[in-house]
C-alpha cells in the first residue's frame, strides 16, 4: 500500500466508526512511515495513538482505588508537567558552535548509534548531557539537533510546574517525569536546570534543596541507558557538585567569534533569497556584532530583512533576489548591544 491507500483507509474506517479497523491501518501506517524513513512522523502518531487510547479509557467507568484509577491520575498529573512533546528534523548542519563543542555532542549521538555494540562489550552508554552558557548561545537548539539525529521524541519539561512550595512535591514531580521518559525511551530537556536550586526562595529549611538534589541523584542512577537526559543552564556555578559529577557530559556553549557569525549568516541566508546591498561592509558589522549571541546576531538579521522587504510593499511583484539594507542591520546591532547593556 502507498501512502495514500494509507490514508483513504483511515478516512474510511474513521468515517464509518468502525474502531477495530481504524487502529489497524493507524499501526500499519506507523510501521510503513517508519520503513520508509518518516520516522518522527511515525512518532508523533504513536504519541496521538496512545494519547488518544488513554482519554477513551478514561472516558470508561473506573472503580476508585484500583489499578487503572491510579493509572489515570498519574497520567493527567505528568500531562501538567510537561510543556510540550515535540519530534525534531534539525541535524549537526544547523548548528553553529565551536568545534569542540560539536565534537563532544557528535560522540553522544554516536554512542546511541552504536549502543548495541557497546552493550555487546559491556560498555556504559552517555545518556545524562549537560548544556551550560550564556543565554542565545544554541543550547535548547543543539537538545533539537540531538533529537532530530537520533531521531527521538523529546518531552519538554514545565519547571514552573514541578517545583512546588509544598514539602517534597518537586522531588515527587521529578519522579512522575522520569518515569514517563523510561517507559517511552524518549529524552527529558530540562531548561534553566538551576532554577530547580530556587526552592530555597521558599520559606522553608534548605533541607528540601538536599531532598531534591537527592532525588535527582537517584532518579540519573536508575535511568534506563535508553532514555536521555538533557539540561541546560545559563548559570552552571550554582549547580551542586555531586549533581554534576552525575552528568556523563558537560558541554558548553560561548558567544559566537567572529568566524561563526559569518557562518550563522551564511545559514541564515542558506537559500540564496538575500544578500546585502553593500557587501564590502559586512566585515566591519561583523566586528560590531561581537559580544551578542547566536540568537541576538541572527534576530537582528531577520529584522533588518523584513526592514529590506517592506520596501517592496508598493510593488505588484516582490524580487527573485531582495538585497538586505546593511545599514539598517549596523543600527539594530547598536540597538540591541545598548538594550543588553541597560540589564
Amino acid at each position: 500500500m502507498s501512502q495514500f491507500d494509507y490514508i483513504k483507509e483511515i478516512a474510511k474506517s474513521g468515517l464509518e466508526n468502525d474502531q477495530e479497523k481504524l487502529l489497524s491501518v493507524l499501526n500499519d501506517f506507523i510501521e510503513y512511515s517508519k520503513k520508509t524513513k518518516k520516522i518522527n512522523f511515525a512518532l508523533q502518531l504513536q504519541s496521538i495513538l496512545k494519547e488518544a487510547t488513554f482519554v477513551q479509557k478514561s472516558n470508561t467507568l473506573t472503580k476508585v482505588g484500583s489499578d487503572n484509577y491510579y493509572n489515570r491520575i498519574d497520567e493527567r498529573e505528568v500531562s501538567d508537567l510537561i510543556l510540550e512533546k515535540l519530534t525534531s528534523d534539525y541535524s549537526f548542519s544547523n548548528l553553529v558552535a565551536s568545534q569542540d563543542t560539536k565534537s563532544q555532542l557528535e560522540l553522544f549521538v554516536k554512542e546511541h548509534e552504536a549502543h548495541e555494540l557497546l552493550k555487546k562489550f559491556d560498555l556504559p552508554i552517555a545518556n545524562k548531557l549537560l548544556l551550560y552558557g550564556p543565554s542565545g548561545c544554541g543550547k535548547t537548539l543543539a537538545s533539537y539537533v540531538i533529537a532530530g539525529e537520533l531521531k527521538k521524541m523529546m518531552v519538554v519539561v514545565n519547571l514552573g510546574a514541578i517545583v512546588s512550595s509544598k514539602l517534597g512535591e518537586t522531588s515527587k514531580n521529578l519522579a512522575k517525569i522520569f518515569r514517563k521518559a523510561a517507559s517511552e525511551n524518549c529524552i527529558i530537556f530540562i531548561d534553566e536546570f538551576d532554577s530547580l536550586g530556587k526552592v530555597r526562595d521558599y520559606d522553608q529549611d534548605h533541607g528540601e534543596m538536599k531532598r531534591v538534589v537527592n532525588t535527582i541523584l537517584q532518579l540519573f542512577d536508575y535511568l534506563p541507558q535508553s532514555s536521555i537526559v538533557i539540561a541546560a543552564t545559563n548559570q552552571k556555578d550554582m549547580l551542586d557538585d555531586a549533581l554534576l559529577r552525575r552528568f556523563d557530559l558537560n558541554v558548553g556553549f560561548d558567544l559566537p567569534d567572529e568566524s561563526q557569525i559569518r557562518e550563522l549568516i551564511e545559514l541564515t541566508l542558506k537559500n540564496d533569497q538575500f544578500s546585502f546591498d553593500k557587501p564590502q561592509s559586512l566585515s566591519s558589522i561583523i566586528k560590531s556584532a561581537i559580544g551578542l549571541s547566536f540568537y541576538s546576531v541572527q534576530k537582528t538579521l531577520v529584522t533588518a530583512i523584513k526592514h529590506s522587504l517592506f520596501k517592496h510593499l508598493s510593488l505588484k511583484a516582490v524580487p527573485m533576489q531582495t538585497l538586505i539594507d546593511t545599514k539598517i542591520w549596523k543600527e539594530l546591532i547598536f540597538k540591541e548591544k545598548k538594550s543588553l547593556s541597560k540589564k
